[in-house]
Formats: C-alpha cells, structure tokens, sequence
C-alpha cells in the first residue's frame, strides 16, 4: 500500500494519542486530530464526540486513513461502553465508508481475551486466533470493534489492521507488564507498518514489543512488516524487587488480562 499521507488520529488528548502525535509524524504522516476534548497545542483539531456525526464526517473528509485510538480505556458502567466505544466506532466506520476511507488502524485490546490464562513468561504462546474471552465490557468493546471491522472489510472492501495492544507507556510500571509492554517507539513502528502493508484484509495482531518475557505469538505483526526494538527486561529487576513475581493463586495474576480479570477490575496495570 503507498504510505498514507493525511491520517485521521481519533483520541488524540489521550495518554496514547498524546505520544503518538510526536511520533508519527516523522514517518511522513500529516496527522489529522479528533477528540470530545481540546488537544493541547493543537488549534485546529476537531473537538466532538463520536456521536456526532457531523462532525466525523467532516473529520474524514479527504484522509487517506485512519488511526482509531478513541474511547473508553478502562472499564465502566455498560451504557458508557455501548455510547463511546460500540456506537461511536460504528459511526467511525459509517463515517468512514461514506467518505471512502479504505484503511483503518483500530486499537482493540489484549482485554478482549483477558480470561485467557497467561502462559509462562517467554513463551509467546498466546495465538490471535486463541478465542476470544473478554474480562469487562470494555474487552467486550474491543471483541465487537474488531467483528465490525471484518464485517466492514467483507461487506465494503475497507481493510482494518486490529491491535490487540498490551500497555504502552514510556517505562512498564507493574510486573505483568514485562510480559505485554508496548514501547512508545514500537507502538509507532506497528502503526506505520499497519498503515503501508499491503492486502491486510481484517488482520488482527499482538501489541507487544519484543520482551523477554513475552506472552503472545507476534508472527502476525511481523508479517505487516513490524520490527520491534525494545524490551521490557532491563526495567525487571527493580520491578520483581519492589512488586515480587506473579503469583499463579493470585486472580490478578492468572491471567492474559491481569487485574481487570477480578471482581470488581483494578488497574492500571
């Protein structure tokens, strides 16, 4: 695919849109931004919600594609899930095959099979066609944005690459995150790599970078081209001594989707 020259960034206030404004741009992408909230520094990004549908089709008007980062990060009461992350990336995805918008980078979620039981540490074992088995109804979110993402391939020809991403922060913070951290500049590579591969249909791929301590199969983002550099192991030892190894009896622990996998989910991890 030729590199995409305006990208729509949905999300761009938040924690990932924040350092993703920074970091795509030397890719050669003119970013296009769109958030319910002002973007600092940023006068001409389109302030609205999803909901408005106005306003997304105006967002998408004459970009060559779309980064959909957008919505509710954690969990929350169910309507709040339905209203920003089903319905508002339904209306993305309208919006998008109104103004015939043919790629689309949608952020889903290792939360969408976080009751899978987490493998040992290292293993990569975690396949993205494992089933999914979501741990909150923000998981459940992720799980329908990437059906409609194939239904919008099958049914309208518009090619998704889903990122079931782990947690991308400037240093992992917990010793879960060892295993499914996403650095800021390989979170940036993947998306480059899922805006430019050619013919990706609805491809669905691990958010990682390569860690030591990897849980998940990464062989479908390597396909698109993704190569990760960082490693979430030099940060293990400080971490391990203050927070201890994961403990298998412990519910927080057991499983893909740490924390969020107890009654009620805790986080942030």
């Amino acid at each position: 695919m030729t590199a995409p020259r305006t990208v729509l960034l949905t999300g761009a206030a938040g924690g990932l849109g924040t350092l993703m404004r920074e970091l795509l741009p030397p890719y050669g992408y003119t970013l296009r931004l769109f958030d319910q909230r002002p973007v600092e520094g940023a006068p001409d990004a389109i302030t609205a919600d999803l909901a408005d549908k106005e306003a997304l089709r105006e967002a998408v008007r004459g970009v060559d594609a779309i980064v959909h980062l957008a919505g509710i990060s954690l969990e929350a009461p169910f309507e709040h899930i339905l209203r920003a992350n089903i319905e508002g990336t339904y209306h993305l995805y309208e919006a998008a095959r109104e103004a015939g918008v043919r790629r689309i980078v949608f952020a889903s979620s290792n939360h969408a099979v976080g009751f899978t039981p987490r493998p040992p540490d290292g293993s990569g074992a975690i396949p993205v066609d494992t089933p999914r088995r979501p741990d909150t109804y923000y998981g459940l979110s992720k799980g329908f944005g990437e059906d409609l993402a194939s239904l919008y391939q099958d049914l309208h020809g518009i090619e998704t690459v889903s990122i079931r991403i782990g947690s991308c922060y400037a240093r992992p913070t917990s010793v879960r995150m060892l295993s499914i951290w996403l650095s800021p500049a390989d979170c940036a590579r993947l998306l480059h790599a899922s805006l430019t591969a050619p013919d990706v249909g609805h491809t669905v791929v691990y958010g990682s970078s390569a860690n030591t301590r990897l849980w998940w199969d990464l062989s479908s983002a390597r396909a698109l081209g993704y190569a990760p550099e960082d490693d979430s192991e030099p940060y293990a030892a400080e971490l391990i001594a203050a927070q201890g190894e994961l403990d298998p009896h412990n519910p927080g622990h057991a499983h893909l989707g740490g924390a969020f996998c107890t009654d009620p989910p805790r986080w942030p991890h």
